[in-house]
């Protein structure tokens, strides 16, 4: 995610959860492209906006990565796997319903 409040948020939520974080701009061919020394392959995709994260949306369908955004009423879906609706323009929204998944996340 980028933004300020949006990478404070993530990794918070990657310290309680035990995720790695990227946080900040997404760089292109962080998922797909094998030459690259910074290569991720992640098991999951949680996106904050999905308007801001669509590079790395996108290229999550690409690799069969699957992705939980949370998403306005007006966020496209086209390529997410489970859609979280709630406000995404609030801070507070935002942080309630990343301590909610982070909380589920633990219990599991």
């Amino acid at each position: 995610s980028s933004g300020i409040n949006a990478e404070y948020g993530v990794l918070k939520f990657a310290l309680h959860t035990g995720a790695t974080a990227i946080a900040g701009r997404f760089t292109p061919g962080t998922f797909t492209n094998q030459i690259q020394a910074a290569i991720k392959e992640p098991r999951l995709l949680v996106g904050t906006d999905p308007s801001a994260d669509h590079h790395a949306i996108k290229e999550s369908s690409y690799v069969n990565i699957p992705v939980i955004a949370f998403c306005n009423t007006d966020t496209p879906t086209k390529y997410e796997d489970i859609a979280i609706p709630c406000n995404i323009k609030s801070i507070q929204s935002v942080g309630l319903m990343r301590t909610m998944l982070s909380r589920e996340v633990r219990r599991m």
